[in-house]
């Protein structure tokens, strides 16, 4: 029994001697210094998401070619505009935020009241001809804006309403 064991124990010692002898050396000196990979580093171009993109001059694709704004706001179209919002678009929309579609809060200080007012009444066209449209399209998971056939005057109200958001 004694035999075995120290058989075993030598063939153990001398696995564990095998085993460990190929250390490789490492180079000499040591650096603090982090190393930089060879690729250039391309800097990220900033996306703004085209819901916060500011663009006074398109004025989209359809019906409304020049809109003029009074300096005042009209309040009894304002609570026509409110009302149709309201009944209309809320399914949507949502005053202050994102929901199935954009937040008008803030609308007229990044589109012309041209383009609202055309993606409004047409906005069938206005997604597949305006670039803005294109992208609000993209960035809202593909759900396109339903045409809700109001008509100039209503849309206009809403145009009104949105002035006070």
């Amino acid at each position: 029994m004694k035999t075995t064991l120290n058989i075993v124990m030598t063939l153990f010692l001398a696995l564990l001697i095998s085993c460990g002898g190929k250390e490789e050396k490492k180079k000499e000196g040591f650096s603090y210094e982090k190393k930089t990979p060879t690729e250039q580093t391309v800097k990220k171009e900033e996306t703004v998401p085209a819901s916060q993109k500011v663009d006074l001059e398109n004025k989209g694709v359809g019906p409304i070619k020049s809109l003029a704004l009074n300096a005042e706001i009209d309040q009894k179209m304002v609570a026509h505009g409110a009302d149709v919002f309201k009944k209309m678009c809320t399914a949507c929309h949502r005053p202050d935020k994102k929901f199935i579609g954009p937040a008008p809060t803030g609308l007229l200080d990044r589109r012309s009241p041209e383009w609202v007012m055309n993606m409004i009444l047409n906005p069938e066209e206005m997604v597949q001809k305006d670039p803005l449209a294109k992208e609000l399209l993209i960035e809202f998971n593909g759900s396109p804006m339903a045409n809700q056939n109001l008509t100039e005057e209503e849309a206009r109200a809403v145009l009104e309403y949105f002035r006070t958001l």
